[in-house]
């Protein structure tokens, strides 16, 4: 019996461990990172200081626009409505804007107006709204969740009558 107990929990010390190891490598990824001339062509290379991420981005998501060089101005686009780009922080400005929920899917351009200057740079939209991940409980289940759950509530109220009538006949109790 002791060792039936102390292999199962052996086994289950290394299920957990083999479990976790991809998990504790996943977070430790490259230590730099390297761009190609394709990625670089996709979010912009910085040539005319103004780079997106990323550069698809899906319907009512946030855009990143980052400028180099620019002391604040505006950012505008059919896509989203029209941003200001805040004052530098060691020669680099950020904006963030959302891109409008009803934005038709396909390839936009962003102006970035800045020191006297229009900047432009190219992005695209993506059709959808992506995952609908950690909305916690704002929305209600469906019926088919429903169905499975009320079924495995009545099969452990049924188990669980079956487990006390059988206690009881094997021990002679309530007789």
């Amino acid at each position: 019996m002791r060792a039936a107990r102390t292999l199962a929990v052996t086994a289950t010390a290394f299920a957990a461990l083999g479990l976790a190891a991809p998990l504790a490598t996943a977070t430790h990824g490259p230590s730099s990172v390297t761009v190609s001339p394709f990625q670089a062509e996709r979010g912009g290379d910085g040539s005319n200081g103004v780079t997106v991420s990323p550069f698809a981005v899906h319907q009512g998501a946030i855009l990143t626009i980052t400028v180099r060089g620019c002391a604040g101005g505006t950012v505008t686009s059919n896509a989203f409505p029209t941003t200001t780009l805040p004052a530098a922080v060691n020669g680099v400005s950020t904006a963030t804007p959302r891109i409008f929920n009803n934005a038709t899917p396909g390839q936009y351009n962003l102006a970035v107006q800045c020191n006297g200057r229009t900047l432009t740079q190219p992005f695209r939209v993506l059709a959808g709204q992506g995952a609908q991940g950690g909305l916690g409980g704002s929305m209600a289940p469906s019926s088919t969740e429903m169905a499975v759950g009320g079924s495995l509530v009545a099969a452990a109220a049924l188990g669980g009558g079956l487990f006390i009538a059988r206690r009881r006949r094997l021990t002679g109790a309530g007789v």
